[in-house]
């Protein structure tokens, strides 16, 4: 084996150890998941005004107040990521609760509903509940929402 080929068999070997510290670096420091707490009443708005929520279903969220169910038809789920390339946090994160949104009005539908209670925020299967605010997971690409909910008929 000549000088030559062993200086290049050591640059080769350097260059793949640099390239693979450089990923495994890259991925370690891009990784991220902020938890986040939004304003429902302007995340709902917003899903209102897009039109596509299903017409007729009631959304309570939290412990609030609704009328005695005249039937339980089961629970609701739905876990919605988004793309947050170009977005806010903020925006992505209302931008999937829209998503969940639209997912749940169109399941309680379908089940023959007209409303979902107790709808709580289920990010990574820890619940959280409230009547003003909803959780998003955040991450430097995607972002996510993820609803739990048990759909009724209301009076």
């Amino acid at each position: 084996m000549t000088i030559r080929s062993i200086t290049r068999k050591m640059t080769a070997l350097a260059s793949g150890a640099a390239v693979a510290a450089i990923l495994l670096t890259t991925t370690a420091a891009d990784a991220r998941d902020t938890l986040h707490k939004f304003p429902l009443e302007a995340a709902m708005a917003k899903a209102q005004a897009s039109g596509q929520l299903a017409p007729g279903i009631k959304v309570f969220f939290g412990t609030q107040k609704y009328p005695k169910p005249t039937a339980q038809l089961g629970p609701a789920r739905t876990n919605k990521k988004t793309n947050f390339f170009n977005k806010s946090d903020q925006e992505g994160c209302d931008w999937a609760f829209l998503s969940a949104m639209i997912t749940m009005t169109q399941y309680a539908q379908r089940v023959g509903g007209n409303a979902i209670v107790n709808v709580r925020s289920n990010y990574r299967n820890n619940e959280f509940s409230s009547e003003t605010e909803y959780e998003c997971g955040a991450g430097n690409v995607t972002g996510g929402v993820a609803l739990v909910g048990d759909v009724v008929k209301l009076p």
